[in-house]
């Protein structure tokens, strides 16, 4: 056995999984979206007038326009034209019932009252007869 040739042991392969950095990129892919999903659920940013009205159930997301504090329009969380509310409306509301489908108008305390009864105008005047409005519940006044 000389000749200088030196016969060394081959190490035996691993046949285990290392659960370490799949478990490091889980951590960290949890946290992202912890961080992450309550930053797409905000919508219009609008400050609603307080009521003592019950809520009401719902299966499917509200179609929703709102109108903030300077007067503009959002269809769900989308700025949309007073003059294309309409169009839009009834091609959606097509997929969801006609003009029976229920919309929801949130206007902000601050906002001019003539600015949501003219969404509501259109509204009304387009045939839709499911038009509620949006508030949040005041636990503090009581109803006379």
């Amino acid at each position: 056995m000389s000749g200088g040739k030196r016969r060394s042991r081959r190490q035996r392969v691993m046949s285990e999984i290392n659960v370490t950095p799949m478990v490091d990129v889980m951590l960290v892919l949890l946290i992202i979206f912890m961080v992450s999903a309550p930053l797409l659920t905000v919508g219009v940013p609008i400050e609603l007038p307080q009521s003592q009205a019950k809520t009401i159930d719902q299966d499917k997301e509200p179609l929703t326009l709102s109108v903030n504090d300077k007067g503009k329009v959002f269809l769900q969380n989308d700025e949309i034209g007073v003059d294309d509310l309409i169009v839009k409306l009834k091609a959606i509301a097509e997929t969801r019932g006609g003009n029976e489908a229920r919309i929801f108008v949130r206007g902000d305390k601050n906002v001019n009252y003539g600015a949501v009864m003219a969404v509501m105008g259109r509204l009304s005047g387009a045939g839709f007869s499911k038009v509620a409005l949006v508030t949040d519940y005041d636990a503090g006044t009581k109803a006379r």
